[in-house]
């Protein structure tokens, strides 16, 4: 029976920050960098060509006002992304609101009989190509898949609206 589920925006509040940051001219320690690099959620994006090194060096260059030299597709991608929110902070607060007012409390009742875990997590982190990773009863969302349609206000990934995007992947574990 699924009695919790927890959503995971530590990454993105602290990130959040750094954008603002960063647009207003103002030095972010590298601490600050490797601790969002270390976060939890964080970890599901790396792998041999992204690594926590990688998001230190990119966010490092947003800071100093530089290109990313010498990287590979997936931190320039990760650099690229993160420059998008530092130059539209309206483009970040509202793809931040619904994240932060995601509620599936629905999916407990649905799945109240049967499920295969008693707890869910749906985390958001900073990625570079892929959507969402799953580790067995973590989702984990890269935040920079969240797109605005711009023509109905709404929030989508993958073309599919943001909420049901989510739930049918927890469904999807469970």
């Amino acid at each position: 029976m699924l009695e919790n589920i927890k959503v995971s925006f530590d990454v993105i509040e602290m990130m959040a920050f750094f954008w603002e940051s960063v647009r207003a001219k103002e030095k972010v320690a590298d601490a600050y960098m490797v601790e969002v690099a270390n976060k939890e959620d964080m970890k599901p994006f790396y792998n041999e060509d992204f690594s926590p090194e990688s998001v230190r060096k990119a966010l490092s260059a947003l800071v100093n006002r530089e290109l990313l030299n010498g990287s590979t597709k997936a931190e320039s991608r990760f650099w690229s992304e993160n420059m998008r929110m530092t130059e539209d902070l309206g483009l970040m607060r509202e793809t931040l609101q619904p994240v932060k007012q995601l509620n599936l409390d629905n999916l407990k009742t649905e799945f109240q009989g049967q499920s295969k875990y008693n707890e869910v997590v749906v985390a958001f982190g900073l990625g570079h190509f892929d959507t969402y990773y799953v580790d067995e009863n973590k989702i984990t969302i890269n935040f920079f898949k969240i797109i605005p349609d711009f023509i109905t206000g709404e929030m989508k990934i993958e073309g599919q609206d943001f909420k049901e995007y989510i739930e049918n992947r927890v469904r999807e574990i469970l």
